[in-house]
């Protein structure tokens, strides 16, 4: 089981003056993306995966962004740009918060960070209005509605995190 222990990335507030719709909701995304990645970083295995919530057993920092890995997954490469992946959702209850006993924190960075070059690559192309590519979906989404979807899944998650990083080792920030 490793203790390897995940770095902090660079992040940047959007542009304020934005005219450019889908590089303003990318760029939020990568904000918020860029702020999780961040709240775990330099924790320990222990403080990642500890579930403070007896009532959420599996809301861990490491839980959270192993479902952030899920939600972009589903929303942009299979739902958004119709790619034939597994989706990190089947099951019920939902796997998408289990940790294992093979995740560390930079594992797991690892994965969601790898996750948004997949999401990249799958809307490469489309504008805020072209329709999700998902061949069998019953309903239609636009990329618009799927990047601000994710904004806010990732906004909520952000909030989550903020709170479980003050419980493991009483850092706050931004």
């Amino acid at each position: 089981m490793s203790n390897t222990r995940s770095e902090t990335v660079g992040r940047a507030w959007p542009e304020t003056a934005a005219e450019d719709e889908l590089r303003l909701q990318w760029e939020f995304l990568g904000f918020l993306r860029a702020t999780a990645v961040n709240k775990v970083a330099g924790l320990s295995r222990e403080l990642a995966v500890a579930a403070p919530m007896p009532a959420s057993p599996g809301m861990s920092m490491l839980g959270v962004l192993k479902h952030l890995t899920a939600a972009e997954r589903w929303w942009i490469s299979i739902e958004g740009g119709g790619k034939d992946l597994p989706s990190l959702w089947a099951g019920s209850p939902d796997p998408s918060w289990t940790v294992s006993d093979e995740d560390s924190p930079a594992s797991v960075v690892d994965a969601y960070r790898a996750e948004w070059s997949r999401s990249e690559e799958a809307l490469a192309g489309m504008s805020p209005s072209d329709r999700s590519r998902r061949a069998s979906g019953e309903q239609v989404f636009t990329v618009r509605w799927i990047l601000i979807h994710l904004i806010q899944e990732t906004a909520r998650h952000v909030g989550h995190l903020d709170f479980l990083r003050e419980l493991a080792d009483g850092e706050v920030g931004e």
